[in-house]
């Protein structure tokens, strides 16, 4: 009887155990806006190591050949974070670029020449607006530390492209739009559906639901992209350099 007795008060010590346990590993699971943004900064990056092997191999002009090179390694090394931190949390990746980023991917194989840089760099500039959109709100809006902290650390990277498209479609004559603070356009352009993140050119609903509004290549009013997390949400616009 007495070793009965033990045997249960054994038992409520585990459960004791087990239930903070349990708790805490309920309390990790990230919020659907950390979710959403590590899945499509991933596919952001898929999208940029694909698209940079493509600058390296057709670029005609030799700054598209360079700034290709440098957004595969930048993105290889971010996405290398990614995978880290949604193994941490749970978080099951997509496999490939998304639908829209896919197509652009195929309309950057089939083009050549000028065409092809082009199309790179309007493509690029469109992707990295919407990239930065979504990191600034994943910053704003996210709840799980280490995705805050990886969105955080990925910014400035984006910025830093960024910055560098704008100069390479100034050197090569590609027009870059104006933006303002909210990160629309500037008036007097036309509308147009701007590339998601890494490109395509179809309006696709972010995860949730929800846009953002973003500037489109070659001078266009406000446009919708998606954002992590969904609702619409203003922010900053890119600086130029």
């Amino acid at each position: 009887m007495l070793g009965l007795k033990r045997l249960g008060l054994l038992a409520a010590l585990v459960l004791v155990g087990v239930a903070p346990a349990a708790a805490a590993q309920a309390a990790a699971q990230p919020s659907t806006q950390d979710t959403q943004y590590l899945q499509a900064i991933h596919q952001v990056n898929l999208f940029e190591i694909t698209a940079g092997d493509l600058a390296q191999q057709k670029g005609q002009d030799q700054g598209v050949k360079d700034l290709g090179a440098m957004l595969k390694t930048d993105h290889t090394q971010l996405d290398q974070t990614v995978q880290q931190t949604a193994s941490q949390l749970g978080v099951q990746l997509p496999n490939e670029p998304s639908a829209d980023q896919q197509a652009v991917i195929d309309k950057l194989n089939n083009a050549s020449g000028a065409e092809f840089d082009r199309l790179w760099v309007t493509s690029e500039l469109a992707g990295h607006v919407q990239a930065i959109q979504a990191t600034q709100t994943e910053i704003s809006q996210g709840s799980e530390q280490s995705v805050v902290q990886l969105a955080q650390t990925a910014l400035p990277t984006l910025q830093t492209h960024y910055d560098e498209l704008v100069a390479l479609a100034n050197t090569l004559g590609i027009p870059v739009p104006q933006t303002s603070a909210s990160g629309t356009p500037s008036p007097g352009g036309t509308g147009t559906e701007s590339p998601a993140p890494g490109g395509g050119t179809t309006e696709s609903p972010a995860p949730g639901g929800g846009t953002t509004e973003s500037p489109a290549p070659g001078g266009g009013t406000g446009t919708e992209s998606p954002a992590p997390g969904g609702g619409a949400t203003e922010v900053p616009a890119p600086s130029e350099s």
